[in-house]
């Protein structure tokens, strides 16, 4: 059907836990206040001191603060785990499901190629990957 996207039987990920879509490049993950409400929570902080240690502004939105080297500020670099996974931010958890990923097979193989969990191990369905990229438009 020319109305399918070209992943219409699936694409396989299964998340390997080796942290670097959390470390590396600096970049941004972007989060909304119900986000940082969740993430200051979990932390037991107010959300105004999570804010101001974790948050930083970029033009009209808010990104969590990096490490210098361009690690994730939750990225727990002895387990090498997310250590707020459980809470982690909507773009966090829709990767690698995210529009600019899926636009077509050659930006989902350099995907695969920097993440060891994609193209890999379980298959998601084509409805699940679609309503993923529609949560966040990266």
């Amino acid at each position: 059907m020319p109305d399918q996207p070209w992943y219409r039987e699936g694409l396989q990920f299964e998340c390997r836990g080796c942290g670097q879509c959390c470390t590396g490049e600096p970049g941004y993950v972007w989060i909304t206040q119900d986000e940082i409400t969740e993430l200051a929570k979990a932390l037991a902080m107010s959300a105004t001191d999570f804010e101001n240690a974790y948050v930083r502004r970029v033009g009209n939105r808010k990104s969590l603060k990096e490490m210098p080297n361009g690690d994730c500020a939750f990225f727990d670099a002895q387990k090498r785990r997310c250590s707020v996974y459980g809470v982690r931010p909507r773009q966090c958890r829709t990767w690698p499901f995210w529009e600019s990923n899926l636009q077509s097979p050659r930006t989902w193989r350099a995907v695969c190629e920097a993440c060891p969990g994609s193209g890999q191990g379980r298959f998601v369905a084509m409805d699940k990957i679609q309503k993923l990229a529609a949560i966040v438009r990266l």
